[in-house]
């Protein structure tokens, strides 16, 4: 059966000319772009999943699956910032875990969006939410490489827990951190 799916990909395949041309990346934000921060949902799935694809190239991703589960759970809380004309610049998305724990599950902001402090705006977000639902105790896991989101979680009030030997698909490692909201 996977042999039939293999020549019928290659039978109904468009000619080499026909294949689309790489979107060209987008030009920086100009300077003094505001930004709404506004909630997420179901909605969004699409445009989140597509911005997913473009903040994580590291093959980290979550699935449109995913996306779909995560934006419809009941405990989920989630956010989006957007610009004027009303595009995903960014978003963060929270779940209320059964222990009554809040976990960021990711965090993402468009490539030529950043420097621009929306991590850090959505992530107050997410625990304003977290809060209204009495959470008192935050995680989230981060690559134990990406010293700049470690840094800023660091500044919010997170402190590394514990090490994740291997956590990711790629094998690299993670650390959990912690904050607690009282």
């Amino acid at each position: 059966m996977a042999v039939l799916k293999k020549i019928r990909s290659r039978w109904w395949s468009p000619p080499p000319n026909e294949f689309p041309v790489e979107a060209e990346k987008p030009a920086p934000a100009a300077v003094g772009t505001r930004y709404d921060i506004r909630p997420l949902t179901i909605s969004h799935l699409d445009e989140c999943w597509r911005l997913d694809q473009r903040c994580f190239v590291d093959g980290e991703a979550y699935s449109r699956e995913t996306f779909e589960y995560l934006l419809t759970a009941p405990e989920s809380i989630s956010f989006r910032a957007a610009t004027p004309n009303g595009s995903m610049a960014g978003f963060v998305i929270g779940l209320i875990e059964p222990d009554h724990t809040g976990h960021i599950t990711t965090v993402g902001v468009a490539p030529e969006h950043r420097r621009r402090h929306l991590a850090k705006r959505l992530m107050a977000e997410v625990e304003k939410g977290f809060r209204q639902r009495q959470v008192r105790l935050v995680r989230l896991e981060v690559r134990s490489l990406n010293i700049p989101a470690q840094k800023l979680y660091q500044r919010l009030g997170y402190a590394v827990t514990q090490r994740l030997p291997k956590y990711y698909s790629n094998g690299g490692d993670g650390l959990l951190m912690l904050k607690s909201l009282d």
